[in-house]
C-alpha cells in the first residue's frame, strides 16, 4: 500500500498524539490489519494487537476490546458503513481515531481495484464529534493537520494548507 509513498509527516503527527494522549507502554488494540504504524507503535514501547481485517460493519468486536488500555482507529472509519455500531460497541475506556476529513476541492477516494480501500464517509470534524459524542465518547483532545504532496498545481498548494487530517483522544 506504501510502496512509494510512506506517508512520514502523517505517521509523525499520529504517534505524537498518540503518545500525549496515552503513552507507553500501553496495550493497544489496533482496528485494522498489521501495517507500517503498527510496526511504529511498536518500536515506541506500545504493545500492539491488531484485528485480522473481519469486516467490523458485520462483526464489530463486541467482547475482545476488554482486555485492552486503549483501542486505536488510524484511517479506519471512513471505511465502515455504519461505524456508529463499533465505536457504541467499545468496551475499552480509551479511544484515539483519526480520520480524513473532507476536502471540498476533492471527491472521496475510491480504489477501482480494492473494493476495501475506499471511503464510504470523509468527515467534516463536527461530524466524527457528533459520531463520538452520540456513541457515548467524551472527547478530551483534538488535532488537526495537513498533507502537502509534492506536486505543482493548485489542488497541491490547497493541500499545504488545508487540514486533511483529524485526531481525537476519547473517553468514556
Amino acid at each position: 500500500m506504501y510502496e512509494n509513498t510512506f506517508p512520514n509527516k502523517r505517521f509523525k503527527k499520529t504517534l505524537e498524539f498518540l503518545e500525549n494522549a496515552v503513552p507507553a507502554p500501553a496495550k493497544v488494540l489496533d482496528l485494522g490489519v498489521e501495517n507500517p504504524f503498527s510496526e511504529i507503535m511498536k518500536s515506541h514501547n506500545y504493545k500492539v494487537t491488531n484485528t485480522s481485517g473481519e469486516d467490523l460493519d458485520l462483526y464489530p468486536l463486541v467482547d475482545e476490546t476488554t482486555e485492552f488500555d486503549v483501542v486505536t482507529a488510524f484511517e479506519i472509519f471512513e471505511h465502515l458503513l455504519a461505524p456508529f455500531n463499533v465505536l457504541k460497541d467499545l468496551k475499552t475506556n480509551k479511544l484515539v481515531a483519526t480520520v480524513p476529513l473532507k476536502l471540498w476541492f476533492a471527491d472521496a477516494y475510491r480504489s477501482k481495484t480494492d473494493m476495501r480501500d475506499r471511503h464510504y464517509h470523509e468527515f467534516e470534524d463536527w461530524q466524527f464529534d457528533w459520531l463520538l459524542e452520540k456513541a457515548g465518547w467524551n472527547i478530551k483532545k483534538r488535532a488537526k493537520w495537513t498533507n502537502p504532496v509534492q506536486k505543482l498545481g493548485f489542488r497541491p498548494l490547497l493541500r499545504t494548507i488545508t487540514p486533511r487530517y483529524y485526531a481525537v483522544y476519547a473517553e468514556r
